[in-house]
């Protein structure tokens, strides 16, 4: 049975729906899904699961790194250089201390505004749809968290500011750039991004799409090394019949209610996933070849 991840270093022009279809068609297989959408123009890290291995995906850590350039003195309709141009003026005159200060406040936890394009729901629609309407959207913000927002250039003659950050899931790199114009008094875009991290694949893990065209695909990575940040509960032979069937097992771990569990059979493979929902009891939530 296929089961694992493939981490995908997607090219830009290509939308992640696309990476999906292409998965598809080199291993033969329909259940497959991505995690954590790109939007075309960038690249890097997309994580595809593969058969049951989609049902892991919300197991997966939400964390995200990204490489990008924001460019200062223009803003765009969808916060990012495929908009269309909103305002357009010079950038003031900035050195590396003065866009540290600025930097400052988007560090730690804060409430973001999405772009108007976006994939956001809006009344059971997807807001870039009703924008591309003609709509007028001021999206609600949200609450996250940028764990690291790091300097990494300043071109004072382009005013293009390169950035690293490491975040939530949920957080939008181009509403970071269209904020921190907002703030410098100039507006501001995305210029470029690239995805370097994600649900705890990074770049060294990754395939070109063009590895997609070998034979065989490439080898995917195992559930179990994608699901290693968690706690393992080993079953024992006499457990494997009750946990096929879905009965709860007894934990002997010290954990918090709720923890998710992965659980291994006897044979050293995935046999599911499990919380604790009660003092020293595991209570299946995912069960891998189960009884009938």
């Amino acid at each position: 049975m296929t089961c694992g991840f493939l981490v995908l270093d997607k090219p830009a022009g290509l939308s992640s729906h696309g990476c999906v279809g292409r998965v598809r068609r080199a291993y033969g297989l329909k259940r497959v899904g991505h995690g954590g959408t790109l939007d075309p123009a960038v690249t890097g890290v997309l994580p595809i699961a593969l058969g049951p291995a989609t049902r892991l995906l919300p197991y997966l850590s939400g964390d995200k790194t990204y490489r990008g350039r924001i460019q200062l003195g223009l803003r765009t309709d969808s916060d990012d250089l495929e908009g269309t141009p909103l305002q357009q003026g010079p950038w003031p005159h900035l050195d590396a201390t003065a866009l540290e200060r600025a930097l400052g406040g988007f560090r730690g936890t804060l409430a973001q505004r999405p772009p108007a394009v976006s994939a956001v729901h809006v009344n059971g629609q997807r807001a870039y749809k009703l924008a591309r309407q003609g709509q007028t959207l001021e999206l609600a913000a949200r609450t996250v968290t940028i764990h690291r927002l790091e300097l990494l250039g300043w071109d004072p003659a382009l005013g293009q500011v390169e950035l690293l950050v490491s975040c939530s899931a949920g957080t939008y790199i181009r509403s970071l750039a269209r904020d921190l114009g907002e703030l410098l008094g100039c507006g501001g875009c995305l210029a470029s991004l690239r995805r370097t991290e994600a649900l705890g694949f990074d770049l060294d893990q990754s395939v070109p799409l063009e590895a997609l065209e070998q034979s065989p695909p490439p080898a995917l990575v195992s559930p179990l090394q994608a699901l290693a940040h968690l706690p393992q509960h080993h079953l024992a032979d006499d457990d494997l019949a009750g946990w096929r069937c879905g009965r709860s097992q007894p934990c002997g771990q010290a954990l918090p209610l709720d923890t998710a569990v992965v659980v291994v059979g006897p044979d050293g493979n995935l046999a599911g996933m499990a919380r604790l929902q009660s003092e020293g009891q595991l209570q299946p939530r995912l069960v891998l070849d189960a009884a009938g």
